[in-house]
């Protein structure tokens, strides 16, 4: 297949990750691992310089497609504008365009109360999300304006339900759903495509969690009501290849919640 090819997408958060039956185990990896498919080159970022080297030995030469890595990391203590104009400016120094533009990586101290949770810890999950998705959105504009391009913001059901012990992940999220939704607005006479995706998807963290803490995983994890937690690159994936495509403009501003794997609900 090749729907997106000749196309670029940066994809923050996609450092090789595999389950223990050796399906993509991240959903960074999973939309990376669909948009190889697809034909499209990728510039991807994360702060594991191996994992990020790893995804491109594998997927060129799975796919025959060009991956550029970076190493970036937005958080409290850093240049975050130079960290990421410095992404956006190797990804055109390499590419020459970006049309699509999907903002996976977050960090956070999960299962910490809102009482107990620290200015350290609230920081990260906000720079590490809302922060990181508003300066490449900044940085990326100009470029996707040009390209008529799409953008792939993650948001999460921490913020839509309320999860105990992950205020400042739900905080984050919410942040950036409303954050996107500002965006659909304004840049949609620039033909640009902003979308949120809520995901419940089945990743090699939350395997190794069930592995190590059974009884925990049993009480805070939840079975989806279509019986299975989304597989990052055959659903999650699938979907962001899918909002890359023009035909889906009418579902600009609306927030995509994957059911389970199953379906999307405006």
């Amino acid at each position: 297949m090749s729907f997106l090819k000749g196309k670029t997408a940066i994809i923050t958060g996609a450092g090789r990750a595999v389950l223990s039956d050796g399906r993509c185990g991240s959903i960074g990896y999973g939309i990376a691992t669909a948009y190889a498919k697809e034909g499209a080159n990728l510039v991807i970022t994360g702060r594991n310089e191996k994992k990020l080297l790893d995804a491109k030995e594998e997927l060129e030469r799975l796919y025959g497609i060009q991956v550029l890595t970076v190493q970036a990391d937005v958080n409290a203590g850093a240049d975050n504008e130079a960290v990421v104009n410095n992404v956006v400016t190797k990804a055109m120094e390499a590419f020459g365009r970006i049309d699509v533009l999907i903002n996976n990586a977050q960090a956070s101290a999960s299962g910490v109360t809102l009482f107990d949770h620290t200015t350290e810890q609230f920081d990260l999950a906000l720079y590490s999300g809302l922060y990181a998705a508003f300066y490449y959105m900044k940085a990326c504009y100009p470029h996707l304006k040009e390209t008529q391009g799409s953008v792939i913001n993650f948001a999460s059901g921490a913020g839509l339900f309320g999860n105990y012990g992950q205020c400042a992940y739900a905080a984050a999220k919410e942040g950036i759903r409303g954050l996107s939704r500002v965006a659909a607005t304004e840049w949609g006479p620039d033909n640009i495509n902003v979308n949120v995706i809520c995901p419940i998807a089945w990743t090699a963290q939350l395997e190794n969690f069930q592995k190590a803490y059974p009884e925990a995983f049993e009480a805070n994890v939840k079975m989806p009501p279509m019986g299975h937690y989304g597989d990052p690159e055959l659903e999650i994936g699938r979907v962001c290849v899918q909002l890359a495509n023009p035909d889906f403009k009418y579902l600009t501003g609306e927030t995509l919640t994957l059911e389970g794997g199953m379906g999307l609900r405006p």
